[in-house]
């Protein structure tokens, strides 16, 4: 039987509550299946971490998970750490050395969730969001001088490379090829910033030339905030910088009904390196300890390892029993508008894994 090592990082706030769910679910899984394995290796890595350290994973951190098949992560960041200490600390600091440059974040109503859009009851709102995840404007280049003076300046330098721009577009382009509607949308900018984003819109156009069977479309993101709350059927896939589909994808998780929903994948396609699996809701500090953090993207996510492990049937069973969950207004947690918990929602999901019996 196959096992896989999992690198388990729960990090801060209700990371650490979601991951235990997660974990158990996924035991819940591999019991129900028969067929592989999951071992974890738990990592106390985060805020708190670096409050007793000074630092958010040690020295070596990226040493010790280096040869695990995945990494599953719960979130980072907490109210008396500064955000981008927390964040260039722990989550980045894993992302870019492991040239996870592949973010991948599909959105859709789920059953018995309600999406805020009047006109979507479901099927109208079926997408995936692939943002560049490790240059343009979270690269990291930049700085500050003549702190605290008058004349004080501070840079932020958005870095894209043609190499970086033609590998997320072949990669959006095959992802758009393996779903049935087989369309993209590239998000752009390029009106207004006319070096950067122009070779982006260069490249695509480019790379779309070996996709001739996938039909695709350019839209300027400011207009594709528009485009997803007046004409979500219209879209499919979507690729975009590391910032506009970090916004993106978080208004596309509202559309479908909440934030505490939507699972991310951080890939590495090459496999050079171990891939990271995260839900996005992050810390959440205003619920964290109350025992009614949504765990629903953790399982969702969950699926998106599973999936990227090979185990394509057991991801396509967890996902029956999200689904099976979700469409049970007792086991709607607060984001959702409803009371349930995080254990009450665990415990249904376990057992709908138990249940299926395809």
């Amino acid at each position: 039987m196959k096992t896989y090592r999992i690198a388990a990082i729960p990090g801060d706030g209700i990371g650490k509550e979601v991951i235990a769910a997660g974990i158990e679910v996924l035991q819940a899984l591999c019991r129900r299946d028969g067929g592989f394995g999951l071992a974890f290796d738990h990592f106390d890595w985060g805020s708190d971490y670096y409050k007793r350290h000074g630092v958010m994973m040690p020295e070596n951190g990226r040493a010790e998970i280096r040869g695990h098949d995945a990494i599953f992560f719960g979130a980072v960041g907490a109210p008396d750490v500064p955000d981008h200490v927390s964040l260039w600390g722990l989550r980045l600091a894993i992302c870019q050395p492991f040239d996870q440059y592949a973010n991948v974040r599909p959105t859709r109503v789920l059953p018995g969730i309600v999406s805020p859009l009047r006109h979507v009851s479901g099927p109208e709102l079926d997408w995936v969001i692939v943002r560049e995840n490790s240059e343009g404007e979270y690269a990291g280049v930049g700085g500050r001088v003549h702190r605290g003076l008058p004349e004080e300046v501070a840079t932020d330098v958005s870095m894209m490379t043609r190499s970086g721009v033609r590998r997320i577009m072949h990669f959006a382009f095959r992802l758009a090829r393996s779903r049935p509607r087989r369309l993209l949308t590239v998000v752009t900018k390029s009106n207004a910033q006319r070096h950067a984003m122009v070779m982006w819109d260069e490249i695509a156009a480019e790379v779309a030339a070996d996709y001739p069977d996938v039909t695709w479309d350019k839209m300027l993101v400011d207009a594709m905030t528009m485009r997803m709350t007046m004409k979500p059927e219209t879209i499919d896939t979507v690729v975009a910088t590391n910032l506009h589909a970090d916004i993106l994808s978080d208004l596309a998780a509202a559309l479908a009904g909440s934030i505490g929903i939507a699972p991310t994948a951080n890939l590495n396609p090459e496999r050079q390196f171990p891939s990271m699996f995260e839900p996005i809701h992050g810390s959440a500090f205003d619920i964290a300890s109350k025992g009614i953090a949504n765990p629903i993207g953790t399982f969702w996510t969950a699926t998106l390892m599973l999936d990227h492990l090979g185990e394509r049937p057991a991801a396509d069973r967890l996902m029956r029993a999200i689904e099976r969950a979700t469409a049970d207004p007792a086991l709607h947690t607060p984001d959702l508008g409803g009371t349930a918990t995080t254990r009450a929602v665990t415990d249904a999901v376990i057992a709908a894994i138990a249940a299926d019996n395809n």
